[in-house]
C-alpha cells in the first residue's frame, strides 16, 4: 500500500512536470498550417514563366502557352466570371535519352527578337512543410522534380513523382526535414525560393507522339499542363519586445545609405 502511495506522488510530480514544461516551451511548438497558393498561372503578366530544353531538344521547342483549361475537381465544368487558364508545355526530343525541360519563373523584358527573360525565383511564404500542384499528362513515363534553394543558397531538389497518368492528377511532396527554414538569430525565419520545374524523360520511353511521319510538329508533340501552384506552410512567428527592429523597412530607414556616422 505504502509503495502504491509513493508511485502515485511520483507520477503526479511528473504530470507536473511535465505540464510546466509544455507551457513553457508551448510558443516555440505552437504551428499554424495554411494553405496558400503560390501561383494560379491565370495571369501571365503577373508571373512570366519560360522553358529550356536539353541539347536534343528538336529546332523549335519546347514551347509554352497559357491555355483555357482546368480541373475539374478544382473549378468545376462551368465557372462564373472567372478567366481560368493553366500553363502548358509543350516538348519533344530528337532521340531517346534522360531528357529533360526546365520550366522557370522569370522576368520579361523587351518584345518581338529583342524579348528577354530573366529567371526571378519565387519567394515561399512561411516555413513550407509540402508543394502541391496538379498536372496533366498524357499518360508517358516521365518525371517531375521542384528545385527549392534554401537562405544559404543551397538548391535542394524535391522529387514530384511519376507522370505516367491520365487527365488531371494532384501531386503533393513533403520537403525534407533537413532543409533549412530558420535560424538561431534575429530574424530567425529564412523563406525558401522556388527556381524553377523540371521534366525528365525515361530513356524506355518515346520522345514523341505516335503519329504519322508527314504529321506537323504539333501533333508529335507531347504535352503537360500545370495549374494551381501551393504550398502547405506554417505562418506562425513568436512575438516578442522589439520584434518591430528586425523589420526589413526599419531597417533600411534606420540604417540605409543615407545613415551618417
Amino acid at each position: 500500500m505504502k509503495q502504491r502511495v509513493v508511485r502515485a506522488i511520483g507520477l503526479s510530480l511528473v504530470f507536473v512536470f511535465l505540464i510546466a514544461a509544455a507551457q513553457a516551451f508551448a510558443d516555440e511548438d505552437t504551428v499554424t498550417l495554411e494553405s496558400i497558393v503560390v501561383q494560379n498561372f491565370d495571369d501571365p503578366a503577373a508571373q512570366p514563366w519560360f522553358v529550356i530544353g536539353s541539347k536534343f531538344a528538336t529546332g523549335g521547342f519546347p514551347k509554352l502557352a497559357y491555355v483555357n483549361a482546368w480541373p475539374l475537381a478544382l473549378h468545376g465544368s462551368n465557372p462564373s466570371n472567372k478567366e481560368l487558364k493553366s500553363l502548358g508545355i509543350s516538348m519533344l526530343f530528337d532521340r531517346k535519352e534522360y531528357n529533360w525541360v526546365d520550366i522557370i519563373p522569370g522576368s520579361k523584358s523587351g518584345s518581338g527578337d529583342n524579348l528577354k527573360y530573366e529567371p526571378k525565383e519565387i519567394d515561399l511564404p512561411g516555413r513550407v512543410r509540402s508543394v502541391d500542384m496538379w498536372i496533366w499528362s498524357g499518360n508517358y513515363d516521365y518525371y517531375i522534380e521542384a528545385y527549392i534553394r534554401d537562405y544559404t543558397g543551397i538548391v535542394h531538389i524535391v522529387p514530384m513523382g511519376n507522370l505516367n497518368h491520365v487527365g488531371w492528377k494532384n501531386f503533393r511532396a513533403n520537403l525534407p526535414s533537413n532543409i533549412p527554414q530558420a535560424k538561431k538569430y534575429l530574424p530567425k525565419r529564412e523563406n525558401l525560393t522556388l527556381v524553377k520545374f523540371r521534366i525528365w524523360t525515361r530513356p524506355t520511353e518515346v520522345v514523341a507522339a505516335p503519329a504519322k511521319a508527314d504529321a506537323p510538329l504539333q501533333e508529335k508533340a507531347i504535352y503537360f499542363y500545370f495549374d494551381h501552384f501551393k504550398v502547405l506552410t506554417d505562418t506562425f512567428e513568436s512575438l516578442f519586445d522589439g520584434d518591430s527592429l528586425t523589420d526589413p523597412k526599419f531597417l533600411s530607414d534606420t540604417w540605409g545609405s543615407g545613415t551618417s556616422n
